[in-house]
């Protein structure tokens, strides 16, 4: 039986958060993307616990965590991942793997307290703000979810907007992720979150010139709202920046193609000196 950790629930700037730490060794932390939980990680957590400590966070909003009554940024969301090292009494620098939104916090996270970040990958992550087109269409969709829930249309909109096609034709198991987080989410705590995170996202290229740490953009190729050329063009504003494009993905790329997640952080580990651990992890990106 695989052991999943230690379960906790750590007070934050972003109100209860839910935390969830397993291994042993170099930390890493687990942010991920809106519209899931720590759920999402399921098919790569295995790989990246072999030989490492797992601080798996789940968001204001989502999975077992609260909501702090009130909107939020990520800087307090960044603030509330200090919080938690410091509650857990990791005072080393971790390496950071998020997903979108988590992606995101780590950017913020990485550019304020460089000396706590190691490495950064940020997958399925655009830095910048919605587009009007964007904006309207989360509106309406937002709009409409507060007044009927999560009906078939809203759900499917979710699933199109974070799946690529090949995964919605080919695995029904990351369909049910979304639905079933939809159908279970708390309306009023993930219409916060929707608002803070997406809405009000703001432009995240003045914040690149202050990372310092090596930093890897992982993007689908069918992710619409952050293409391979915004990637790489966010990539050379970064002193040590590179990119990577996940075939056949969108925004879920940790769970729409685990095991080209694996094989990339791996190997970034690996090539800016993280330390990796044991040999089944240097297996996977032979």
């Amino acid at each position: 039986m695989v052991d999943i950790g230690e379960r906790r629930t750590i007070e934050t700037q972003t109100g209860p958060l839910a935390v969830r730490v397993r291994g042993q060794g170099p930390t890493v932390v687990l942010w991920h993307s809106l519209f899931v939980d720590e759920r999402s990680w399921a098919r790569v957590e295995d790989d990246l616990a072999a030989g490492r400590r797992l601080v798996i966070i789940n968001g204001p909003g989502h999975g077992a965590s609260g909501d702090p009554g009130r909107r939020y940024t990520l800087d307090d969301c960044a603030e509330a991942a200090t919080t938690i090292l410091d509650s857990l009494g990791i005072e080393e620098p971790v390496d950071w793997v998020g997903n979108a939104w988590g992606g995101a916090v780590g950017l913020v996270f990485a550019a304020r307290w460089p000396e706590r970040c190691r490495t950064l990958v940020t997958l399925g992550n655009p830095i910048e703000a919605l587009s009007r087109a964007e904006r309207v269409r989360t509106i309406s969709l937002l709009t409409a979810y507060r007044l009927l829930g999560p009906v078939g249309f809203i759900r499917k909109g979710v699933v199109d907007t974070m799946l690529s096609p090949r995964t919605r034709a080919q695995d029904p198991a990351a369909i049910a992720l979304l639905e079933e987080f939809l159908i279970h989410a708390k309306r009023r705590p993930l219409r916060n979150a929707v608002v803070s995170i997406s809405l009000r996202r703001p432009d995240l290229t003045n914040r690149l010139a202050a990372i310092s740490v090596p930093t890897l953009f992982v993007t689908g190729s069918d992710h619409g709202g952050w293409t391979p050329e915004q990637a790489t063009a966010a990539s050379k504003l970064l002193p040590h920046g590179s990119v990577a494009v996940v075939a056949d993905t969108a925004y879920l790329v940790p769970y729409e193609d685990p095991a080209a997640t694996i094989r990339l952080v791996r190997q970034f580990w690996l090539d800016h000196g993280s330390p990796v651990g044991v040999d089944r992890a240097a297996s996977m990106v032979a």
